[in-house]
């Protein structure tokens, strides 16, 4: 099992090129559909595989935590993730996928793991809303291998903030509160569905504007739209946007090359771009700074967050 996650540091250096690896695995096959579906993980985001431990039940839980184990001297929740996404099997899970996301430890029990696959992000399609609403907003993303397989990715976000209490939390209170922050806007990219409420969550106690958009592409599609009405208005992109959120895994275009982009062309000058991800390791930050990005802030810490976006708006 180690040796399909050994030298996982290593990969950090497809980041910056619009390149992911993903583990594939499944969830057992369903008995409503005899189908046995394919999803995936972002590798970055993986510790470790190991066989499912034994877990220890605990009162009061959500439904998908099926317990808690204990990790190196750590008590770490566990969810079973085809309960949390409705899938109906009589498969026992005999994996536990460890990931770290968040500032969180979680295990999640999954039938098997099967290889690791290295894609291009323009290869990872925007879900069809029948899709999204079928598996109830789990999947951010799919692709199509050459065998016809449909594999989906898995939204880690979503699966925390509503198995793991307090996930994402936002005290109003910790939040930077400052009057010039209400004529700023700030340009909002990221996948995931949770993480867009909460930022959006956090910028609204801060007073502070926002337009949303849900991958790189689509973001840089939006930004370009808004340089034509800038230039037709006589006015800078500066004037009209201060500030580019951006997370780093989404599907079809990441924030590094979304990053790259803007900092290439001169009508976006001046705008800082804040990087927001779970994939907070020095070795991606290094690679955010060679793109050009102006800040990093790890997800999801709504107090940290402020804290960025203030560093950047109140310096103007």
């Amino acid at each position: 099992m180690s040796d399909l996650l050994k030298n996982i540091d290593a990969r950090t250096k497809l980041a910056g090129t619009n390149k992911l690896e993903i583990l594939l695995f499944t969830l057992g096959q369903d008995e409503r559909t005899g189908r046995r579906e394919n999803f995936a993980i972002n590798v970055f985001k993986v510790r470790e595989v190991m066989r499912t431990p034994e877990i220890t039940k605990a009162p009061d839980m959500p439904p998908s935590i099926e317990g808690m184990v204990s990790l190196r001297g750590t008590l770490v929740p566990v969810i079973d993730l085809a309960r949390y996404a409705g899938i109906a099997t009589t498969t026992r899970p005999e994996i536990m996928i460890v990931s770290e996301y968040n500032g969180h430890t979680q295990g999640f029990l999954v039938e098997a793991v099967d290889t690791i696959l290295r894609l291009d992000w323009s290869q990872m399609r925007v879900p069809p809303d029948m899709l999204m609403s079928q598996m109830g907003g789990l999947v951010v993303a799919v692709t199509e291998l050459e065998n016809n397989k449909l594999v989906m990715m898995m939204d880690v976000e979503k699966v925390l903030a509503e198995s793991v209490p307090g996930s994402d939390k936002i005290d109003p209170d910790t939040l930077i509160q400052d009057q010039s922050l209400t004529t700023k806007t700030v340009f909002i990219a990221d996948d995931s569905v949770v993480a867009r409420r909460q930022i959006e969550m956090t910028l609204d106690a801060m007073h502070i504007k926002h337009v949303s958009t849900i991958n790189g592409k689509r973001a840089w599609d939006e930004l370009q739209r808004i340089a034509q009405s800038a230039d037709l208005q006589g006015k800078l992109v500066r004037d009209m946007i201060h500030l580019v959120l951006t997370d780093v895994e989404m599907p079809e275009m990441d924030g590094y090359m979304l990053t790259k982009l803007i900092k290439s062309d001169p009508r976006f000058s001046g705008i800082p771009v804040l990087m927001h991800s779970s994939l907070s390791g020095a070795s991606n930050q290094k690679l955010g700074q060679s793109v050009g990005v102006d800040g990093y802030v790890a997800k999801f810490e709504a107090h940290r967050l402020s804290e960025a976006i203030a560093n950047f708006l109140l310096k103007e």
